[in-house]
């Protein structure tokens, strides 16, 4: 009797779960993706051994110690000799950038990806609604918005937004604006640039907790189309299924774990500490507390709450990575592929052991780190690139981002393939190559006499005069 019991218990809430899912995609409003184009940088601009060290002799507060520090942190950094700096980083201009210099590094992202996206796409900037451009670092007088306007001669009614210090996870917070402004503006076309501003905040002190920015942070950015038209369901790529933003900067620690400031030198930059990583598992965990249950099927929900239960149950003082391991069910029952900022190697490996994912799942989300670095904003769709380019994206998989910016936030959502993708994009030109045999860098090999102890007697400012 009460095995029957349970049965029909079971029973009862499998249908109200489903009625409830069905309510839930009839409520939301359709946000289709039309397509998406990523920034590459020209070659003079790349940044092979040669010209990171360059970059970092030609700073003169440095010492030995800091030397050593920028070079286990190079190495182990997870980033290859193909990223990309600013043209004024490359030119020797980092310590007095100037407003011009941040203004063409935009217009080289934003008119390349523009160009290339409304050509592809067939919808011209006339017929765009919304605009919204996202630069966390450059806020300018006219907007940027203003500037993106100015240059296609867009509508006089187009709704315009420009959003700064969304940090990392900046283009889930435009693409979630957008999905919100689509309630209310029907059949429309939206665009959303999401890049950052390198060139004027290139970090030229020495405190170690600010240089990281310099060693992870590189050029890039993305434009995306978005409609709410469905007559144009068949040309979309994507459907945005589900959105969860979560901001954690109520807590210290992770307010504080990465942040603008000035050093005492008076020189500006990102400060990154040890409780970024803390911080993004803690805002993971809180985000999928509520993306969970709307992605994942009645079965793993109910598996994971007997087993997080007998969990608690067995130790109540479990470690971090015992508590991550309690507190995530698995998500590999709700999609197919895992869309990972790539922030650095960190977080990357964080949120694969957290999730039990396998060295495939982080595949796209370290090759990206690798060949692209952390591109801020725009990294996203760079990891997305690399699944399309490897053709692994099918119609009907479902692809969860994982975003992670400053505040500190962790915004997530699940995108459903609406047709088989399989463009180069911008990793046409190399996806042959990936994933390379190592992932190591040249680095030690040309620089590890570095850590030789004989060059403690050595000056650093008479290496320079060599150098």
């Amino acid at each position: 009797m009460e095995l029957l019991t349970a049965l029909y218990l079971l029973c009862f809430l499998y249908l109200t779960y489903y009625l409830y899912k069905i309510a839930l995609q009839r409520t939301n409003q359709c946000c289709y993706m039309l397509g998406y184009e990523c920034y590459k940088a020209t070659e003079d601009r790349r940044l092979d051994t040669e010209s990171c060290a360059s970059i970092i002799l030609r700073n003169k507060s440095l010492g030995l110690e800091e030397y050593r520090f920028l070079l286990q942190t190079i190495v182990n950094s997870g980033i290859g000799e193909n990223t990309y700096a600013p043209d004024n980083v490359i030119q020797g201009k980092e310590e007095r950038p100037e407003l011009i210099d941040s203004l063409t590094e935009m217009d080289q992202i934003f008119f390349n990806t523009l160009d290339s996206l409304f050509a592809k796409s067939g919808i011209s900037p006339q017929e765009i609604d919304i605009l919204v451009v996202n630069v966390s670092l450059l806020s300018c007088v006219p907007s940027l918005a203003a500037r993106v306007i100015n240059r296609y001669k867009m509508r006089c009614d187009v709704k315009a937004f420009n959003l700064s210090g969304m940090g990392c996870s900046a283009s889930l917070v435009a693409i979630d604006l957008v999905q919100q402004l689509f309630k209310s503006y029907k059949n429309a076309f939206a665009i959303v640039v999401s890049t950052e501003a390198l060139g004027a905040n290139w970090y030229c002190g020495r405190e170690k907790s600010m240089m990281l920015s310099n060693c992870l942070f590189r050029s890039g950015g993305c434009s995306m189309l978005f409609t709410n038209n469905k007559a144009l369901k068949h040309r979309a790529i994507l459907k945005l299924k589900y959105m969860v933003r979560t901001h954690y900067g109520s807590n210290d620690e992770a307010y504080d774990c990465c942040i603008q400031v000035e050093d005492g030198l008076g020189y500006r930059g990102f400060r990154l500490t040890k409780k970024l990583v803390k911080a993004a598992a803690q805002s993971f965990i809180i985000n999928l507390r509520v993306l969970g249950p709307k992605m994942l099927p009645l079965w793993e929900i109910i598996r994971y709450i007997v087993v997080s239960f007998q969990q608690r149950r067995k130790s109540k003082s479990a470690s971090l990575d015992q508590g991550l391991m309690a507190a995530i069910p698995n998500l590999k029952t709700g999609a197919e592929h895992f869309c990972i900022h790539p922030g650095g190697k960190a977080v990357i490996d964080g949120v694969g052991k957290s999730l039990g994912l396998t060295d495939y799942d982080l595949e796209p989300a370290r090759m990206t780190l690798h060949r692209f670095g952390n591109t801020s904003a725009g990294g996203l769709w760079y990891v997305l690139g690399y699944m399309e380019a490897k053709k692994r994206l099918k119609k009907g998989d479902r692809i969860i981002m994982i975003s992670f910016g400053a505040g500190f936030k962790c915004n997530n959502c699940v995108w459903e393939v609406m047709k088989d993708m399989k463009d180069g994009n911008v990793w046409e030109d190399c996806i042959d190559e990936y994933p390379p045999d190592s992932l190591g860098n040249p680095f030690m090999e040309k620089y590890g006499w570095i850590n030789d102890a004989a060059l403690s007697f050595i000056r650093m400012e008479d290496y320079r005069s060599i150098s």
